[in-house]
């Protein structure tokens, strides 16, 4: 029996890490890159994760890039006139000992006019690099999925 747990657990090992999808450097601590699949008609995406920040000073996101597209842009919803709009940052604190979250209804990486529309099928992954001012630059695998995981809650 043991034996039969141990092979069943040895074979799952693997899928589990390839599932893993989080990413560290220095202090930080990026979790779940993800972007709903793009729709037919739709000219851009958006790109969403969390950063922990795991040290005692605030870090910056500074920028972002993806070979997907020759322009990924920070942004963040806002209310202004009673409506909710979307606008560009140049940059973001990652405070620290807290979470800095990119999602639905909140900052969010947007990426324009993308190359290839194939890329962003259910499925596919992309890369993204992140530049922060501390940490440097970290590139994650973005998961492209149908709709947004379980719990994904709309942050303003």
């Amino acid at each position: 029996m043991l034996k039969n747990a141990l092979l069943l657990a040895a074979l799952l090992l693997p899928a589990t890490f390839a599932n893993a999808h989080e990413y560290t450097k220095g202090d930080l601590h990026i979790a779940h890159p993800w972007s709903q699949e793009l729709p037919p008609n739709a000219p851009n995406v958006a790109a969403y994760f969390i950063v922990h920040n795991n040290g005692k000073a605030d870090d910056r996101l500074l920028s972002v890039d993806s070979p997907i597209t020759d322009r990924a842009e920070l942004h963040e919803h806002v209310h202004k006139d009673g409506l909710m709009k979307m606008q560009q940052v140049a940059n973001v604190v990652v405070p620290a000992g807290k979470d800095l979250v990119f999602a639905p209804g909140a900052y969010h990486v947007m990426l324009l006019q993308p190359k290839d529309r194939s890329l962003l099928s259910d499925g596919k992954r992309f890369p993204l690099t992140l530049h922060f001012e501390k940490a440097g630059d970290v590139t994650v695998e973005v998961a492209v999925q149908k709709q947004a995981p379980e719990g994904e809650a709309h942050t303003h």
